[in-house]
């Protein structure tokens, strides 16, 4: 029987490489490729960029390549990134909502391109260094199932794969804990086994979201008023991409107490501001709608949800009140329910589902 060709995603990182190797060893005839989507950055920033997708990626995933003795190619999905991550990023902090730009990578340019072009060569599927688990339900359907490691799990930011993707990826890091990564790594002697975890927004390696925004949309974010919800002038801000809702820090507002981004409105270029207990809502309104575990949601089910990446998770009554918008009511309130990320639904360990937060209600 012909070895399943799997083109595997390899970031220059530990987690991508020895998902290599791992597949490798169960026999897929394995294809190294790193995708090159933004890398333009000076020297400097490229010897300081440690992330997914700096040009440095290329060389540590080369060098893993030839020690697995596995072909490797770098292919270009520069323009499917800047439409489909970059200006998405830009046009969503300039209307007032924070993006996550990792799902919508992980989704447009690390599945759909990336698929497309593997499976033109003539690739059976493709595989990824995620810590997640790619499983078929009984009822037919594919869906994530969360990571052996609670730590390390990333099925947040892959919550929006269609079903055709997931029936050609593989993630065979998923069963392990990052220790045990790690230490495969060690005894194989990759050269990237003590590399550290990358961090922050890959396109944007200083931090700096507002500088970056600026320059690529070509204008700038004038100050405005800050604001309580009655209407009240409390301060200026720095301009409204300089700040996120349920944002504490960095605000420069002395009212007595602590003070949280409420809304943002780009219209009127007003930042609204209040209470802890004002930024807290039991209701979550969601669109842009992926079902994963489901073809579809029929009738309200109580499911865990998370509301961004590093939120624990909370319960909540899940209900359809249009083609493509949910209403989530949580049993205790949660706090900064923000437009532009996700709201990702959980059927005990797997992914039923979820979609893009578009506000809450009182």
């Amino acid at each position: 029987m012909e070895k399943k060709k799997v083109v595997v995603g390899m970031s220059g990182g530990v987690d991508s490489s020895v998902a290599a190797w791992l597949l490798k060893e169960q026999g897929y005839d394995v294809i190294g490729v790193t995708m090159q989507i933004w890398q333009d950055e000076e020297e400097t920033v490229q010897e300081e960029n440690g992330g997914c997708c700096g040009l440095s990626a290329v060389d540590d995933a080369r060098r893993v390549a030839a020690k697995l003795e596995i072909p490797y190619y770098v292919m270009n999905f520069k323009e499917q990134f800047r439409h489909s991550v970059i200006d998405y990023f830009v046009d969503e902090y300039t209307n007032g909502r924070t993006p996550n730009p990792c799902i919508a990578c992980n989704r447009y340019v690390k599945w759909e391109s990336l698929l497309k072009r593997s499976l033109d060569i003539g690739a059976d599927c493709i595989a990824t260094g995620h810590y997640a688990r790619v499983e078929q339900l009984a009822n037919g359907r594919w869906s994530l199932r969360t990571s052996a490691t609670a730590r390390k799990d990333q099925t947040y930011a892959l919550y929006n794969l269609t079903q055709d993707q997931l029936a050609r990826t593989l993630m065979p890091v998923g069963a392990y804990t990052k220790e045990e990564i790690r230490q495969m790594a060690l005894d194989l002697q990759l050269p990237v086994a003590s590399k550290p975890d990358s961090q922050d927004i890959c396109f944007v390696p200083d931090g700096d979201y507002a500088s970056f925004i600026e320059k690529t949309a070509c204008r700038r974010f004038p100050e405005g008023n800050f604001v309580l919800s009655d209407g009240t002038v409390v301060g200026r801000h720095k301009g409204i991409i300089h700040y996120t809702v349920g944002q504490r820090k960095g605000l420069g507002l002395s009212l007595g107490h602590p003070v949280f981004v409420l809304e943002i409105r780009p219209d009127t270029n007003e930042v609204v501001v209040g209470t802890g207990e004002e930024s807290m809502s039991r209701y979550v309104l969601a669109d842009h709608l992926n079902f994963m575990s489901v073809p579809d949601l029929t009738e309200p089910v109580r499911l865990f949800a998370k509301i961004r990446y590093n939120h624990r998770g909370a319960w909540c009554q899940v209900e359809k009140t249009g083609d493509d918008q949910i209403l989530c009511t949580f049993d205790e309130p949660v706090r900064a329910i923000t437009p532009g990320q996700a709201v990702v639904l959980y059927d005990g360990e797997y992914v039923f589902g979820g979609g893009t937060i578009t506000g809450s209600k009182k």
